[in-house]
């Protein structure tokens, strides 16, 4: 194993917690501005529209400059996001709002550059043939992150935001100095400005290649409509009333079942099968949403979460084996910036989706629908991209770019 491998995990953990207390943070920092599920929607909305008008340029970075400093630089861009959020805590006027949404914007600008970077900087750190269980153990780790992170949000938030702020703060200047000093085994070849043609290639490698295609756009569909951790704030405070320790619960339960699905496929990596386990495991996330909409136990509601994230853990685990190992280095970058608009910033506008729907029909029936909409997402791609149904092994990238 690479030498910078155990210190990129090291900050992948530690920027793993620093997000998990901010989202934690800002989400009940903004439903309590006036309590208005839309409200959580527009905060998804600000992340997302950056890294989608930014993905190329994001894709041409993470390809021609050191991808470890474009980390290095995002994660700086966190203190300050940090930061600044401390003095809006606790307000309630729309001029508050507004200030939250903005400092967000700038926090979906940094997330637009960081999130390809990053993804293609571990197949420079870590050999092709150790890919697989090193990715797995670091969604294993990461899955442990946000068992105690969102719970550590919660009782940091209770004990006051610029605690909370302040802690993500000094974690992400952390993660900017170890990142920034990783000894790579690859660099990116070039340094020459980019042209256009540069910055849709990426686009051009996806529509040559259904199989990854498919992976991607698939998950765009499934967390679009399936964005039910999105109105946990609203499902804490008004529909299980159990506060923001129960909050906290609620979006650990989600990494439980992640982090047990992760630690299995450590130890046995999945290699055959890809295309219909990833289809199966986005019907199962599918399922344990509208399982999790009807509850009102928090327990059971737990339950749900945790099939939820343990069926999210195996397709994203799928996807990211298809797009690194079946990527060129030299594209690795631009795709992944794809992929952020596709499940990245999916997320986001998946919440945006689920909290418009929850202010006209009612948060139970937004997560319901949401769920059996995924469902239907996976029957359709199952004829959309038959090759992504029959695929069976990863394969590798061609000498040729499409």
């Amino acid at each position: 194993m690479s030498p910078g491998w155990p210190r990129y995990l090291a900050a992948f953990a530690a920027l793993g917690v620093a997000e998990q207390i901010q989202s934690v943070a800002i989400a009940w920092q903004i439903y309590q501005v006036a309590h208005r599920p839309f409200d959580l929607g527009l905060a998804g909305l600000v992340v997302f529209v950056p890294t989608l008008l930014l993905a190329p340029a994001a894709g041409v970075a993470g390809d021609r400059f050191d991808r470890r400093a474009i980390v290095a630089a995002a994660a700086l861009v966190e203190v300050a996001i940090s930061l600044a959020l401390i003095p809006l805590a606790g307000g309630h006027t729309n001029a508050v709002l507004a200030a939250d949404l903005g400092i967000l914007t700038l926090a979906g600008i940094a997330r637009a550059f960081a999130f390809p970077a990053q993804s293609a900087l571990v197949p420079s750190i870590v050999p092709p043939e150790l890919y697989l269980c090193a990715s797995a153990a670091s969604s294993a780790l990461f899955s442990l992150v946000r068992i105690g992170g969102p719970a550590l949000g919660g009782a940091l938030v209770a004990a006051g935001a610029a605690i909370a702020y302040g802690t993500v703060a000094v974690l992400a200047l952390l993660v900017a100095a170890a990142i920034a000093t990783i000894p790579l085994l690859k660099r990116p070849a070039r340094n020459d400005l980019p042209t256009l043609r540069d910055a849709l290639e990426g686009f051009r490698f996806l529509r040559a290649r259904p199989v990854i295609g498919g992976a991607i756009t698939l998950d765009l569909f499934a967390v679009f409509f399936g964005g039910a951790t999105a109105l946990l704030p609203v499902y804490a405070a008004s529909i299980l009333r159990v506060g923001p320790f129960g909050y906290g619960v609620l979006r650990s339960a989600v990494s439980v079942g992640g982090t047990i699905c992760a630690a299995l496929l450590a130890r046995r990596p999945i290699a055959r099968h890809v295309g219909p386990r990833l289809l199966w495991s986005v019907a199962i996330f599918g399922g344990a949403t509208v399982l999790f909409g009807v509850s009102r136990s928090l327990w059971l509601s737990a339950l749900a979460l945790a099939i939820l994230g343990a069926s999210d853990m195996v397709s994203m685990r799928i996807r990211d084996a298809l797009v690194a190992l079946g990527t060129p280095d030299e594209l690795r970058g631009r795709v992944t910036a794809i992929e952020g608009v596709f499940i990245v910033a999916s997320n986001e506008l998946g919440e945006f989706e689920s909290g418009t729907l929850a202010a006209f029909a009612g948060p139970v029936a937004a997560v319901i629908a949401g769920g059996i909409a995924t469902i239907v997402v996976v029957v359709l791609w199952t004829r959309l991209f038959p090759q992504l149904a029959r695929a069976d092994e990863i394969s590798p990238p061609s000498t040729e770019t499409a």
